[in-house]
């Protein structure tokens, strides 16, 4: 197997590196917002084409960086072609002035842009991450400056680059080569006008305590332990095959990826079967082959943490049905974890690794408590082909994003965001483009 990833060793911004990105994107702002949405649309629209351009070459960027399969890399390119084109087309008209009854003889309602919003993004999806973010934001007439994970540096420039390339004015997106240390002051710089993270619980409850001191708006896309729900009924080999798929997107780093199976013993033992096959099947090995499912974890720090976590649950008494072993490097073997007691650390805490969790229920009612008992609430999935259950399931289950016979996945047309620890805020459909606008009312007379 391939020693990978192997980030860019790129140089940290000096202070007066970071003063002068700031200056320039502050400067950007007013004639960036006077800027006519087809102009910006049709910026989008070369960054799209860029993207797809040139998606084997940032395919392969990513890959050695975080060590994502390369296939999974090139078709995350490709995604963050179509978040451009969705907002490009739709932009315009999800922002447009709404004109509404009220006291004045003309009642109207703006969506003007802020101003500078950070971004302090994670590396798991180190493109899509960004365009998720940066296509409504530059949309809305709003600049971005980004403060990427440091484990994706190349990753982080090369977005700068190409938007730029695409005739994005400068300023109008900042990448800034910095720690982590220093995005509180970022936060309390009065050139900031708003913050977005998707990261981990922790460091979304400091970016939300300090944007709350400085009273500036937030967004947060924190972790996840999706449940994945399978019921009498459903299309069980449909079903445990999506679960794997599900549990593994990303060599399991997803904070979207179903993590918790919630089986009905009418069929557990079925799914159970079928899902351990599947995992034991997937191709662990160098991310740049073909025929990989499984590449390396991003860090060996995170594939101790995986380890540590699998180790301590089947202490407790978990079952290890296949897998739980540390590979070579930071690869990391599928698993699978059954009869999974609360004292398990995996019960509670979100596995970032490719570990599915199964339990076994007696009835609809215990399933949907099982799902619910999680601090998280990003995503759910739920399998049955009875119509009265997927109602039961849509209205119960507490989730940002509830899919009936399918996995969860985020869509450029569909608000995407989590309740509870997984953080507060929508990115992505209309929700996405009005995240960062001054709602304006308007009344004349």
């Amino acid at each position: 197997m391939m020693e990978v990833p192997t980030p860019q060793k790129l140089p940290v911004f000096s202070t007066q590196q970071v003063e002068s990105a700031l200056e320039r994107a502050i400067a950007a702002f007013p004639p960036w917002r006077a800027t006519p949405f087809s102009e910006r649309a049709a910026r989008l629209h070369v960054v799209a084409g860029l993207l797809e351009v040139q998606s084997e070459e940032l395919g392969r960027l990513m890959t050695q960086e975080m060590g994502k399969p390369l296939a999974a890399s090139k078709s995350e390119v490709q995604k963050c072609a179509s978040v451009c084109r969705y907002y490009a087309d739709h932009g315009e008209a999800l922002l447009a002035e709404e004109t509404v009854e009220g006291p004045a003889a003309r009642n109207a309602i703006r969506h003007d842009p802020l101003g500078v919003v950070l971004a302090v993004m994670p590396w798991n999806f180190p493109f899509w991450q960004v365009f998720r973010f940066a296509a409504p934001t530059l949309m809305a007439g709003n600049v971005g400056v980004l403060k990427h994970a440091s484990n994706v540096p190349g990753c982080a420039v090369a977005i700068e680059r190409l938007l730029r390339e695409a005739g994005f004015p400068e300023g109008v997106f900042t990448t800034l080569l910095i720690g982590s240390d220093r995005v509180k002051g970022l936060i309390h710089d009065r050139r900031i006008a708003a913050v977005t993270l998707t990261g981990s619980v922790e460091a979304g409850r400091r970016v939300a305590a300090e944007a709350g001191a400085a009273l500036k708006p937030s967004l947060l896309e924190l972790g996840g332990s999706d449940p994945f729900l399978i019921l009498p009924g459903a299309d069980l080999e449909r079903a445990a095959a999506t679960a794997v798929k599900a549990r593994t997107i990303n060599s399991g780093q997803s904070c979207i990826a179903a993590k918790r199976f919630i089986i009905h013993e009418a069929v557990y033992d079925e799914v159970e079967r079928r899902m351990v096959e599947g995992m034991r099947a997937l191709k662990v090995g160098d991310p740049f082959e073909a025929a990989t499912d499984i590449g390396p974890l991003a860090t060996e720090a995170i594939a101790d943490e995986v380890q540590q976590q699998v180790e301590a649950s089947v202490a407790a008494g978990a079952r290890l049905l296949t897998g739980g072993r540390r590979l070579a490097g930071s690869f990391y073997e599928p698993t699978v974890l059954a009869a999974i007691p609360k004292e398990a650390c995996v019960y509670h805490e979100e596995v970032f690794g490719p570990v599915a969790l199964l339990f076994k229920v007696r009835d609809l009612d215990e399933a949907i408590a099982l799902a619910n008992d999680s601090t998280f609430g990003l995503g759910a999935a739920a399998w049955s082909g009875d119509a009265a259950e997927q109602e039961r399931l849509i209205a119960e289950l507490a989730a940002g994003t509830v899919v009936i016979n399918g996995m969860v996945a985020s869509d450029p047309r569909l608000p995407f965001g989590g309740i509870k620890d997984s953080g507060y805020g929508r990115e992505l459909g209309a929700h996405g483009i009005r995240a960062f606008v001054n709602v304006k009312t308007v009344g004349i007379d």
